[in-house]
């Protein structure tokens, strides 16, 4: 997969030998943090889905990330995080149209982003991908373990 038309950007699924280097660059690009950021539960999703989680690389270096997990039923969108200095720069388009392509290709019908409310920066860029929030739908979470 190649992003846009930066052909110094590449698309690729992640391997387990990215997961540290994932679960740094996350600290740096994406905002909050989840109970399974750690190196058990991305190793966990790399295992049961090993092109779930797709990286975007510049001349090697890890510049941004999403999860685009598919159950079977819907299409989820985690993690999308770009590296600060490279923001507005077509990382974020790119993974999510390899994203897009991917549950296309498995017979997905909708995605659905989960995006913080409170991550106002990020609003424009989820509007500009052609994403809306629905607000009839709230989330709702039970956390199993501590």
């Amino acid at each position: 997969m190649a992003g846009m038309n930066d052909l110094s950007l590449s698309i690729r699924s992640a391997a387990p030998a990215d997961l540290d280097e994932v679960l740094a660059f996350w600290k740096t690009a994406a905002e909050g943090t989840s109970i399974s950021d750690d190196g058990d539960g991305v190793a966990r999703l790399v295992e049961r889905d090993p092109e779930a989680l797709i990286l975007a690389e510049r001349d090697g270096t890890l510049v941004g990330t999403v999860i685009a997990g598919f159950d079977g039923w819907r299409c989820h969108l985690y993690r999308l995080a770009v590296h600060p200095d490279q923001r507005r720069r077509g990382v974020g388009s790119a993974l999510l149209a390899a994203a897009e392509e991917r549950f296309t290709a498995l017979g997905g019908r909708r995605a659905d982003a989960m995006v913080l409310d409170r991550n106002a920066a990020a609003h424009p860029a989820w509007r500009a991908a052609g994403y809306a929030p629905e607000p009839q739908w709230s989330r709702w979470v039970k956390h199993l373990t501590d």
